[in-house]
């Protein structure tokens, strides 16, 4: 064999076992059941369900504090009892402004 073929051969050989390399190594980093974007992706996604989870922990708690508050503080079962229920106290005078009815014409008598 001549010197030239050796080295083609020998280089052939190294370009080979680089290729191998590197197919290996890609292998490791993306291979698998879960490639390192797979990864990312999750991590991502536990992030925004923690937030989720976050904002819902508060909204929870603010309900609680209401229903603790309606069902064991006067001022707020009066403030809801007028509001929503239009209930006045003794010796007040409630006043209801109806809408004007549109198109009509009152009549004289």
């Amino acid at each position: 064999m001549s010197p030239r073929a050796r080295g083609s051969a020998v280089s052939a050989r190294q370009l080979l076992l680089c290729v191998a390399a590197a197919a290996i190594a890609y292998f490791a980093v993306q291979g698998g059941e879960y490639s390192t974007l797979a990864l990312v992706r999750q991590r991502i996604s536990a992030r925004n369900a923690r937030r989720a989870i976050d904002s819902l922990q508060r909204d929870v708690d603010s309900l609680a504090r209401l229903k603790h508050a309606v069902l064991t503080d006067p001022a707020v079962q009066e403030r809801i009892a007028r509001e929503e229920f239009g209930m006045i106290k003794q010796k007040e005078i409630l006043y209801r402004f109806a809408p004007a009815e549109s198109g009509r014409r009152p009549t004289k008598p």
